[in-house]
């Protein structure tokens, strides 16, 4: 089993319909266990959730650049979109919400911990920061990210194949 995913994705939430369904559709022709379909597509549409919400969509013409891979191994998902500084609280969140998640020997504790925290705020508030404890537990995945040149963000999430 191996393969590649590559999509170019607006930043409008309309999108994440068709990242469902074409990551879906990747993932079955893999050969992999529906419920893995499942875990992976979620985990790919949870970093391009975040991409639109966060990311920096400025200048006409920009992307959300997906991709997502298997081998024998391993399951990898990256999302690579635009910054601005527009977008540093959002990095600086980011960056302190990986290393909390790690912080936990298990990342169902961080993901239960979250939820709880979620459960006590106002819905006004109307963020949940769960995506990326979802990706680590949920996903099974490991979540990194590196900034290139000042302007461009790249989110990944890479998992064992089960």
């Amino acid at each position: 089993m191996s393969g590649e995913l590559e999509l170019q994705v607006s930043f409008d939430w309309q999108e994440i319909e068709r990242v469902n369904k074409s990551a879906g559709d990747f993932l079955r022709e893999q050969n992999l266990s529906e419920e893995s379909v499942i875990r992976y597509t979620m985990v790919i549409c949870e970093l391009v959730e975040n991409a639109i919400k966060y990311g920096s969509c400025g200048a006409s013409g920009e992307f959300i650049n997906v991709n997502a891979s298997l081998n024998d191994i391993t399951f990898t998902a990256q999302v690579t979109n635009p910054l601005d500084k527009s977008s540093l609280p959002y990095i600086h969140e980011l960056d302190r919400t990986i290393q909390w998640i790690r912080g936990f020997q298990d990342p169902f504790e961080a993901y239960l911990e979250r939820m709880k925290a979620i459960s006590q705020e106002p819905l006004e508030k109307n963020k949940s920061g769960l995506g990326i404890a979802r990706i680590a537990h949920e996903g099974r995945a490991s979540i990194d990210f590196f900034i290139k040149d000042n302007s461009m963000i790249n989110v990944s999430a890479v998992a064992i194949i089960d």
